[in-house]
């Protein structure tokens, strides 16, 4: 353990909601859920507002909308999210070298390997100023907690929440714990959680009296062996800066099972396509490729095929997946596919697969041969997730609010603006198109950088609802 709290863990509040709240003057204050809008959606994060109703990450979208109908329901715009992520990450990485991401909103940091602080006045100090630096970089905020170990650096964290800072000082670890639940340990999830309770155990200081011994008999040796030790405020990991990833994945979960072999198929193929994009995209390549289903009844099976070298080839991977589904009854409909590669490397073998079939076949991101018009299929009905940006030629920029029925209802306004005008459109109009996120915070001295018709349409008065599911109510 460390004399001083320098080990710094951030966690942004409620990020994912956060952005949408910075981004949409009419949703702030407002409650906000993100995740997956069909029936089998799930939570993925929900503003502090939704929060007071019960909703929480990882709750079923029907539920959460039973919970708090009057919220508004956004899909989630990922790219945004990680644009965000990299702005916050390297203000952490002006602190130290010493940078472990966990997720896209939370890392922690050694302020110590940074030479950023050596005491707790230095530690709270560079605390204070990130939290300041987050804010006029992003506009958002985020929660800081500072210890001498990752596991206290990040109770701390929590203990912060919403928006603020708790510094941990070195001696006082052990009365700080005591009289939190055994809940509060990284590792206790409900169920450990579950059986310590039957066994009358229920805080941290109960966990530290029950004794070694009785852990491991109760948890099993390497469960009740680290238990003890963090009971004991015992924590000697460092923070890594790199961890390398292990696996590259795409599933999909289907709000209807799906009974058509044939279209089974073709899920495969294209979700094989999006793994091989994230394996490019991230200069790697694999060896072993995973098929995951999950059947009608919720039983979930995985199939995996290891090459004899690692491949980054589109053909080469849909072709394995294709193999594994031949191994799997979707008879009764499916209600998740994901292909996964492991094994990874920075380099490929592409010699070793000249069996591979359809080679020369356009991989994710080239253009097609030209298909003659007679064979094309028809276009597809335009997609307007609930949430995502949208440009209309008269009224500027603006976010779909809802969509259905053939109409499309988009609320205009940017995040320096007032809350704005809402307006319904067909679903087809050719003067309305998809647009690219706005940044949250002014660039330069031409505050949002949104001007002309945008900008008058952004500063009209808040219009109601509007027609769409997705609004706040």
């Amino acid at each position: 353990m460390r004399s001083a709290p320098t080990i710094l863990h951030l966690d942004m509040d409620a990020f994912y909601a956060s952005v949408e709240q910075a981004s949409k003057p009419s949703l702030r204050g407002k409650a906000v859920v993100v995740g997956g809008l069909g029936p089998r959606g799930v939570v993925a994060t929900c503003s502090y507002e939704a929060r007071v109703f019960g909703v929480h990450s990882a709750m079923p979208m029907a539920q959460a909308r039973r919970l708090a109908p009057n919220a508004a329901y956004l899909v989630p715009r990922f790219a945004l999210y990680r644009s965000i992520s990299d702005q916050v990450m390297g203000l952490l990485r002006a602190l130290s070298p010493l940078v472990e991401p966990l997720s896209l909103d939370e890392a922690f940091v050694d302020l110590e390997a940074g030479g950023t602080a050596w005491d707790e006045r230095s530690a709270r100090l560079a605390g204070v100023k990130l939290r300041a630096d987050i804010r006029a970089v992003t506009g958002l905020t985020g929660s800081v907690g500072l210890a001498a170990s990752k596991m206290l650096a990040k109770i701390a964290s929590e203990q912060a929440k919403p928006d603020g800072l708790v510094v941990i000082e070195p001696g006082t670890e052990r009365t700080m714990l005591g009289p939190l639940s055994v809940r509060t340990l990284p590792g206790v999830g409900p169920a450990t959680g579950d059986h310590l309770r039957r066994a009358g155990i229920h805080t941290v200081d109960e966990l530290a009296e029950a004794g070694e011994d009785e852990l491991v008999r109760l948890l099993g040796r390497a469960h009740g062996h680290a238990l003890y030790a963090m009971a004991l405020a015992r924590d000697d990991r460092p923070v890594v800066a790199e961890r390398e990833a292990k696996s590259v994945s795409v599933e999909d979960t289907y709000d209807v099972d799906i009974h058509d072999r044939v279209r089974v198929g073709t899920e495969v193929r294209r979700l094989a396509d999006r793994c091989v994009g994230r394996l490019r995209a991230a200069g790697l390549s694999g060896r072993t490729i995973v098929l995951k289903v999950r059947r009608y009844d919720f039983s979930t099976l995985t199939r995996s095929e290891t090459l004899r070298g690692p491949t980054d080839d589109p053909a080469v991977v849909r072709e394995a997946a294709a193999r594994l589904l031949d191994s799997v009854d979707t008879t009764g409909g499916v209600r998740l596919l994901g292909v996964g590669v492991t094994g990874l490397a920075d380099y490929t073998q592409e010699d070793l697969f000249a069996q591979a079939a359809g080679e020369g076949e356009p991989v994710p991101g080239e253009e097609p041969e030209a298909v003659p018009a007679e064979t094309r299929p028809a276009p597809a009905e335009r997609r307007w997730p609930a949430g995502h940006d949208v440009r209309h030629t008269e009224y500027g920029h603006g976010w779909v609010q809802g969509s259905g029925l053939g109409r499309v209802t988009v609320r205009f306004e940017t995040p320096g603006s007032e809350p704005g005008r809402v307006k319904t459109f067909r679903n087809d109009d050719p003067d309305l198109q998809p647009a690219e996120p706005l940044p949250l915070v002014a660039r330069g001295p031409g505050g949002s950088g949104e001007t002309g018709a945008a900008g008058a349409g952004a500063g009209a008065a808040w219009a109601g609802s509007g027609g769409g599911g997705a609004g706040p109510g």
